[in-house]
């Protein structure tokens, strides 16, 4: 198939031009919609299944026991209805405490993880501070955000502060690696040309990774807020603020219309931030 060009001369008239033909190899390559599986891919597939059986059986997974489970749990939502809102002041209390602590731990977060991935991205740092970093994130990667949650307790005692030093840790851990890795899969062509003109190393991140990486790094810090909401949401379990102390007392106590009025708050919270990165999202993209 060819295609002309009809763009107008400077003299008037068109000029056509006929493009290149595709090869027969080519235009089988790009017609190809499925490909046969390669031997490797296909001696995969039984060596994932067995891994995967391997795993249900030793995790003690049992269909037949959630089957049989069932009935428990239909009762336990049936007790939540209808919720009860006598304590829809404290619940908005607390979940105000709770976004309070998403926001300035994910400004902690992203701002630490930034510095922390200018470190692990390989384009960017030496070796000998790219690997520290890279070991560094794994050792607070391994750790869940309860652990720091508990260790800030100790040490700060009771309260929401406690919450947002967990959540800053942890997020250098999760999303530190993820910011490094956008700023690694740049385009490396403008860096090249940067280097090759003599900028200096500052200039190439501030003008060459920076602004092909931001987007990325705009939606992954939204998506870390929406995570630190959750998170808080549990550490509030623990004594470290937010609306969890209340949702496990609630548990305790068997206050399950006071439980469903928490729930159905998170879920109105969560859903509504969520609505509103989805939106920033398209904006910066």
């Amino acid at each position: 198939m060819t295609s002309t060009d009809t763009r107008p001369r400077p003299g008037g008239g068109h000029r056509e031009h006929a493009a290149e033909p595709l090869s027969t190899a080519e235009r089988d390559r790009l017609e190809r919609a499925f490909t046969v599986p390669r031997a490797r891919f296909l001696l995969g597939v039984p060596v994932a299944l067995a891994i995967l059986y391997w795993s249900a059986v030793g995790a003690q997974f049992d269909v037949a026991k959630l089957g049989e489970g069932a009935a428990n749990m239909a009762e336990f939502l049936a007790r939540m209805f209808p919720p009860s809102w006598d304590k829809l002041d404290v619940i908005v209390d607390q979940l105000v405490e709770t976004l309070q602590m998403a926001i300035v731990g994910t400004a902690l977060g992203a701002v630490l993880s930034l510095f922390m991935a200018f470190g692990a991205a390989s384009n960017i740092a030496p070796r000998w501070v790219y690997y520290p970093c890279r070991w560094t994130m794994n050792v607070i990667r391994s750790l869940p955000d309860l652990v720091f949650a508990l260790m800030f307790v100790s040490a700060v005692g009771l309260g929401p502060f406690a919450g947002i030093l967990a959540m800053t840790i942890g997020s250098v851990g999760s999303i530190g690696k993820v910011f490094a890795e956008a700023m690694e899969a740049v385009d490396t062509g403008p860096v090249t040309a940067m280097q090759s003109v003599g900028a200096s190393k500052r200039q190439i991140v501030q003008y060459g990774i920076l602004p092909q990486a931001g987007p990325l790094l705009v939606s992954y810090t939204l998506l870390l807020f929406e995570g630190n909401v959750r998170g808080a949401t549990i550490l509030g379990m623990v004594g470290a603020g937010g609306i969890g102390l209340e949702l496990t007392t609630a548990m305790k106590m068997y206050d399950y219309g006071h439980l469903s009025a928490i729930v159905i708050c998170i879920i109105v919270l969560v859903t509504v931030i969520d609505q509103i990165s989805a939106v920033i999202r398209r904006k910066i993209t």
